[in-house]
């Protein structure tokens, strides 16, 4: 029992005789403290019981720093291959393109036997054949769509929606025309195709394959402006299943174009023809993506001279203008493709009702 001396709690700190007097002498400062290192045991350290109380931990050093920046530029380099594989074969990212025949491309300059005519403003196409003719898309008609045997009736109508809108697109829109914008026409194509149309659009040549207005109808703007854009339009298509693995595509359409010279008034506007005889071909990956590939490309246009026509652009003979004396095609000519070659526009189109 603690007596009067000894209360309940012990000695007080800091009073003669506490319990804490023969530790004073020990003093941890703040940098020892700092330093000291705790290391647990391991299991087999507790029970061997010859490990030493603290395990000394090796410094790194430069050796060690390298290890560390070596795995990190290893991680990196993994993270950034995984992250371009990925890219590549990204789920949506269309697939690389397969091998597809090069486009066939025929051009036919037809041209007047007479000096052409001038087209008056007020009766435009009145005297051409092109009266009774649609504008526009509207005279691009789609035929009866029946299914196949190895395709959808509604596939066999999206190949035919297709269709009309690489004609639209290549015979119709102004910016085309005009030697502007052609990507409605580019994006159109099977990719397989496109390197063919890219080059046939920089670098044209009439060889039967890079020739720009077998694609698609345009016209030289340094020199031809269109005098009115409604484009008269008459034409067919039929669709016929080629194999099991594709729909074949054949139209043929007739397009009557107002043209001038630029800078010239309306009232020295002249007519333009042209008629295309595609063949569009349609696999079944065309019809998911929405994409055509040209086969074939036939085209008749006048009046034309029957050389010097770029392949690029189409230089029509304008109002009043007529073949040069002596032009023709000349087969002792052997710098001249054989696909070149050249017929005559007829003088006196009679009218036909519309079909």
């Amino acid at each position: 029992m603690a007596g009067r001396a000894d209360p309940p709690e012990g000695t007080p700190e800091g009073v003669p005789g506490g319990g804490d007097d023969e530790y004073r002498s020990v003093v941890f400062d703040e940098s020892f403290v700092r330093a000291a290192r705790i290391q647990e045991f391991s299991a087999q350290e507790r029970l061997g019981g010859t490990a030493s109380a603290v395990r000394t931990r090796r410094p790194l050093g430069w050796m060690g720093a390298g290890r560390q920046a070596l795995v990190l530029v290893l991680l990196i380099a993994m993270a950034f291959g995984v992250a371009l594989y990925l890219g590549i074969r990204h789920p949506y990212r269309p697939a690389t393109p397969a091998d597809v025949d090069p486009a066939r491309i025929t051009l036919v300059p037809l041209a007047p036997q007479v000096p052409v005519p001038v087209a008056a403003a007020d009766r435009m196409f009145a005297a051409e054949d092109a009266a009774h003719y649609r504008v526009g898309a509207k005279g691009i008609v789609l035929p009866q769509i029946n299914g196949t045997d190895h395709f959808s009736q509604s596939q066999v109508l999206q190949a035919v929606t297709i269709a009309k809108e690489y004609l639209a697109a290549s015979s119709l829109d102004r910016s085309a025309l005009t030697g502007g914008d052609v990507r409605a026409v580019r994006e159109l194509l099977n990719p397989g195709q496109l390197d063919q149309f890219d080059r046939s659009l920089a670098h044209p040549v009439d060889d039967g394959q890079y020739a720009a207005i077998g694609w698609l109808v345009r016209f030289d703007p340094a020199r031809i402006a269109l005098a009115d854009p409604g484009v008269r339009v008459r034409g067919s298509m039929t669709v016929n299943e080629d194999g099991p693995g594709g729909l074949l595509v054949d139209t043929d359409h007739t397009m009557v174009y107002a043209v001038r010279a630029v800078g010239a008034g309306p009232d020295q506007a002249s007519l333009f023809t042209v008629r295309r005889q595609l063949k569009l071909f349609f696999d079944r990956a065309d019809l998911r993506n929405r994409q055509v590939e040209v086969e074939q490309a036939a085209v008749e246009a006048g009046p034309l001279a029957c050389t010097g026509n770029p392949a690029g652009y189409f230089r029509p003979l304008l109002a009043g203008q007529s073949v040069p004396a002596g032009a023709g095609v000349d087969p002792y000519d052997h710098g001249r493709p054989v696909t070149s070659v050249c017929g005559l526009l007829r003088t006196v189109p009679s009218p036909s009702p519309i079909r």
